[in-house]
């Protein structure tokens, strides 16, 4: 691992922090946060886990102390679309889904038709950002 990383689910409570090895990780976080911060380690999964109101001071503390840190956040997304596009069959769409589901492309994935003619799609999307220590 180049970077430490840090991932928020939206149907998680923590943090999921994985880091470069040290000994001193645990002993790091607690002098870093104090005792607010309760890290739990996760054999399993090979990663530290801490309460999400941490996110930002968490970021900032991992920048500088490793260079960068790569932040990977999901978002509930919900995606409109239409059934004349999903039905259509030329190659003209002025869909806000902008052609990917025009003439039947991956309509079945979970999109519901909620009026007469409109479809609607909740999904998650991941957005990734690699925060850099400027200090």
């Amino acid at each position: 691992m180049s970077a430490p990383q840090v991932h928020r689910y939206l149907d998680e409570t923590r943090l999921h922090v994985q880091m470069p090895y040290s000994h001193n990780n645990r002993s790091w976080l607690r002098t870093a946060f104090g005792v607010a911060i309760r890290p739990e380690w996760n054999a399993y999964g090979r990663r530290w886990e801490v309460a999400k109101a941490h996110l930002f001071p968490l970021v900032d503390a991992l920048a500088e102390r490793f260079g960068q840190v790569d932040v990977f956040l999901e978002f509930s997304a919900t995606e409109r679309c239409d059934v004349r596009c999903r039905e259509a069959t030329g190659d003209h769409c002025e869909c806000s889904c902008l052609g990917e589901h025009h003439g039947g492309g991956l309509y079945l994935d979970g999109w519901v038709q909620v009026g007469e003619t409109t479809l609607v799609n909740q999904g998650r999307i991941t957005r990734h950002m690699r925060v850099t220590w400027h200090g």
